[in-house]
């Protein structure tokens, strides 16, 4: 019987890749990426590993080492890095029609049906591709299960004689290899297991992958539930995950961040609700959702001294909408009875929840609603579609709503932002 074949593509240092593909000078120089607020350290280039930085390492703590090692550091640039991982992505349906986006940075393919293709040779393609086509470098694992690709990719990262690809399928009929290979996996590296389930398996003496396949069914099952039972199947070969081609419906979309700086004035807590409203909106519109429901929360900073205060509003909307306008009339109200003067507030968030396909809701609204209701929700989505279309191709915020405000000294620190590249006009990479 043939073995399956999935491979998982993953984005080598993405957030700094995609800082590099516009900084051809960076290449072989260290790098890393902020997280919000030019917080933490969130990616580092192979070079800045070598150094010694640590990841999710405080920035003020590292700026120094940072700057005597001429490390380039970036603010986080998500606009740049959807984009780019998007672009990925599309290279990658041109290969394999059988795809999971695991995550902003990595995919599952199923190879299966490319059996007539040396599928080590086919993934080196598909590599060179992604890399010509976005300059984005990746690994690819391939392996008969996702919990044994998740761990090829890992080891073609380590090995540079594997030149970006790992095929555990090539050596699978050599049992004292795969052995070898997964005596060298620790236990809490395995995809699905986590610290505290590792902590737990270290108590039963089970610290390495080979460990964990090892164990009889009805044990892994009894310790780890269904879970851990698919995990020790995976690990033994036998495919018990399949791919999720469909995203799972979400049941709640939130946008939220800290402030740069503490917010004190009722103003600007109320535009930064607005703002993240909008982002929420957007967000919706484009997964063909509707919400039933807006929430808004505001806090104070727990870990600082002083007066603390945090609270919770939410609002059930008449009837399911994306319609920005009037999520925003709901976002700004709630925020206006939150608020409370004399706190320095941390962090201000919008949720949208109770969501439902919008595709459902317009075939049973055009049986209960008359006419001029119809053609008031046609006018909404109209002027919604036009909104979206300027923002998509001249850059967000092109279009914007009086509520969020111009000055916006409440938005996070990014002091070390680079442009949009792909995503505004104004800001796109001119070549001379």
């Amino acid at each position: 019987m043939s073995l399956a074949a999935y491979a998982l593509v993953d984005c080598n240092n993405f957030y700094c890749s995609c800082e590099r593909v516009f900084r051809p000078d960076l290449v072989g120089k260290p790098i890393i990426v902020l997280s919000n607020n030019d917080g933490c350290i969130i990616s580092r280039s192979n070079e800045a590993k070598a150094l010694g930085v640590q990841m999710a390492a405080p920035y003020f703590k590292q700026k120094r080492f940072l700057e005597r090692n001429n490390v380039t550091v970036f603010s986080s640039n998500y606009p740049l890095y959807g984009d780019l991982s998007e672009r990925v992505m599309n290279v990658l349906r041109t290969f394999c029609p059988d795809m999971e986006i695991y995550s902003i940075d990595e995919a599952f393919l199923r190879l299966d049906g490319f059996s007539a293709y040396n599928l080590t040779e086919y993934a080196q393609r598909i590599r060179n591709t992604v890399f010509r086509w976005t300059g984005i470098p990746v690994s690819i694992g391939i392996a008969p299960t996702k919990t044994l690709a998740k761990i090829a990719s890992h080891i073609c990262k380590k090995a540079p004689e594997s030149s970006g690809v790992f095929n555990m399928n090539d050596f699978w009929h050599s049992p004292e290899n795969i052995d070898a290979l997964l005596e060298k996996v620790p236990v809490q590296d395995i995809w699905g297991i986590g610290r505290r389930s590792a902590a737990k398996l270290a108590n039963y003496g089970i610290t390495t992958a080979r460990q964990l396949r090892d164990r009889d069914n009805a044990w892994l099952q009894k310790k780890l539930t269904v879970t851990g039972l698919y995990t020790g199947l995976e690990l033994r070969g036998i495919s018990s995950i399949a791919l999720e081609e469909a995203p799972p419906v979400r049941r709640s979309i939130r946008s939220s961040r800290s402030f740069g700086e503490p917010v004190t004035e009722k103003k600007d807590a109320q535009e930064a609700a607005v703002a993240y409203t909008v982002r929420a909106a957007e967000k919706l519109r484009r997964e063909g959702l509707l919400a039933s429901t807006i929430s808004v929360f505001i806090k104070t900073n727990a870990h600082r001294p002083g007066d603390q205060h945090a609270e919770y509003c939410a609002h059930t909307l008449d009837s399911p909408t994306d319609y920005t306008p009037l999520l925003v009339h709901h976002a700004s109200e709630m925020l206006l009875r939150i608020f409370r003067a004399g706190h320095k507030y941390q962090k201000v968030g919008v949720l949208l929840s109770g969501l439902e396909s919008k595709r459902n809701q317009q075939g049973s609204l055009m049986d209960i609603t008359s006419p001029e209701t119809q053609e008031q929700a046609q006018t909404e989505a109209r002027l919604m579609q036009v909104t979206d279309a300027i923002n998509k191709k001249f850059g967000r915020g092109t279009v914007q709503y009086a509520g969020e405000g111009l000055r916006q000294p409440w938005k996070m620190k990014q002091n070390n932002l680079s442009p949009k590249y792909t995503t505004d006009w104004k800001e796109l990479c001119e070549v001379e």
